[in-house]
């Protein structure tokens, strides 16, 4: 995945520069049922005339093309659920970071004092992005990447109708990739957009992406869902996209995916792009775990994701060859923790997990995110494959255990890790990160302008060693970066591969 961080373009965006027409309305009322044929890229869908201008999913079926029936246009959709999508304008004050020369004796005899040499200096940070409201009273989704700031992030939304109103973060989840915003003193009676249910999407499917690339204004295009359950591109373990090749590009992240019923099917992510412009490859994060989400935002509760008590990985040629499966679909169980949900329900290791409930799961990602939109506090049906044969656990999906107070760390200070969250690697934490690792540190969570932040530390990343000496908990990290140094020489263990870095202190 790392290989290809760089064609995997994040839509948040303040540039400005790049159109849009809609074909005709002409209706025939004497016409039963009616089709939507689009010249050059061949797509196909259907609509009832007389009670709903698009069929049901049920009904879905391919007519003849028809020089009629390609006048038929999207507006009535658009008018539905554009006013529900708005523009989300961020601006934050950002620290940049000090010279490594800052705390050199020789250069401080120079430049000490003077110009603020070593300083970390503030600049203001703009960025642009889209979101959608989901509630009457001025609740919007959007990407957390594209609302994430400095210190005094201050957030601006524009609907189409022109109207502006401040709007402030209730809540943010760098793992899902979603947040979540409030209008401030805006009313209680704002157009919003209606959830649609993502698992009954189907490939082919028609849906319009509505968001604001470019930073050009509130643009609308078209295309068909090209794929389900995508998760090559995953940045953690719970998530899941659908795949689109309606036109998305930089600012239209956090904007809406809807289906012919001017439903929210999903939100606009990311693209696949050599370019930084849209290739026909987009993705958005589904509805279902998107409605997940914001209800417990709203609600004011934490977001839980169920404790499987298993570490689990995706089946390959090789194991689905030396385990006899017929496909190479579904997820291995490694390891296993005792007395964990997993193990009460009867799963053991070698079992591979091959459908949650009634759906059928391609990979670990999979099966998290079926875990995680089914909800703690309820259970779920595993269907695994062990010796050939088929059997199912039902598992019940209750929250990882709490970490003790002398467990975690919330780091701060004159060193590499300021700003850092850390946690001893328990069971539940190694599940969470997907480590093999049971013994030593790991950054879970890290925060926006530390200095962890702008080392680029990321959390899952296990912190070996300082110096010498190999860190075994939190209160031995704790310990060590309260010693001040000229020069920080650290080990970090990142995706099962070591760095070694230096740092001036």
């Amino acid at each position: 995945m790392n290989d290809n961080r760089n064609d995997i373009d994040r839509m948040s965006s303040d540039t400005t520069p790049t159109f849009s027409s809609r074909i005709g309305n002409r209706m025939a009322a004497s016409m039963k049922a009616a089709a939507v044929t689009f010249a050059g890229i061949g797509l196909v869908a259907t609509a009832v005339w007389g009670t709903s201008l698009f069929a049901e999913a049920q009904d879905r079926r391919v007519p003849p093309p028809s020089q009629a029936l390609m006048q038929y246009s999207f507006s009535p959709v658009v008018k539905k659920a554009a006013p529900a999508v708005v523009n989300v304008y961020v601006r934050s004050k950002v620290r940049t970071a000090a010279s490594p020369f800052a705390n050199d004796p020789f250069f401080q005899r120079f430049f000490g004092g003077r110009g603020g040499f070593g300083l970390p200096q503030e600049r203001v940070q703009s960025s642009l992005g889209s979101g959608v409201i989901i509630s009457p009273d001025g609740v919007i989704v959007t990407n957390t990447h594209v609302v994430r700031g400095g210190t005094d992030t201050q957030i601006r939304v524009a609907l189409s109708d022109k109207r502006e109103f401040d709007a402030r973060i209730v809540s943010q989840d760098d793992r899902t990739d979603l947040a979540v915003l409030k209008i401030e003193k805006g009313g209680d009676d704002f157009p919003f957009l209606e959830f649609a249910d993502s698992d009954a999407l189907e490939v082919g499917d028609m849906v319009l992406a509505i968001g604001n690339p470019f930073g050009v204004g509130q643009t609308v295009t078209s295309g068909i869902i090209s794929a389900l359950a995508r998760t090559e591109m995953a940045q953690s373990d719970t998530q899941v996209f659908l795949q689109t090749d309606a036109a998305i590009n930089p600012g239209n992240s956090g904007g809406a995916l809807v289906d012919m019923d001017g439903r929210l099917a999903g939100i606009n992510t990311m693209i696949f792009s050599k370019t930084g412009g849209s290739v026909g490859i987009g993705f958005a994060i589904p509805s279902n775990l998107v409605r997940f989400y914001a209800d417990n935002a709203v609600a004011g509760r934490k977001i839980e994701r169920p404790w499987l008590g298993a570490q689990l990985e995706t089946v390959s040629r090789e194991m689905a060859a030396t385990l006899g499966l017929e496909r190479v679909a579904g997820a291995v169980v490694v390891r296993l923790t005792d007395k964990s949900p997993a193990t009460k329900a009867g799963v053991q290791l070698g079992d591979v997990i091959v459908k949650v409930d009634e759906f059928d799961v391609a990979d670990a990602h999979s099966v998290l995110y079926r875990l995680t939109t089914r909800g703690v506090g309820n259970s779920a049906n595993l269907e695994v494959i062990r010796n050939g044969k088929r059997l199912t656990h039902n598992i019940a999906l209750l929250p990882a255990p709490k970490p003790g107070k002398d467990d975690v760390r919330n780091l701060s200070g004159n060193h590499p890790f300021d700003g850092a969250r850390v946690s001893n690697i328990l069971p539940s934490v190694a599940d969470e990160f997907n480590l093999d690792d049971t013994d030593g540190v790991v950054i879970v969570a890290v925060r926006s302008g530390g200095v962890a932040a702008r080392l680029d530390f990321q959390p899952g990343d296990i912190i070996v060693e300082i110096g010498d000496q190999r860190i075994t908990d939190v209160i031995m990290l704790d310990e060590l970066t309260r010693n001040r140094q000229r020069i920080w020489r650290v080990t970090v263990k990142r995706g099962g591969r070591l760095m070694k870095l230096q740092m001036a202190g």
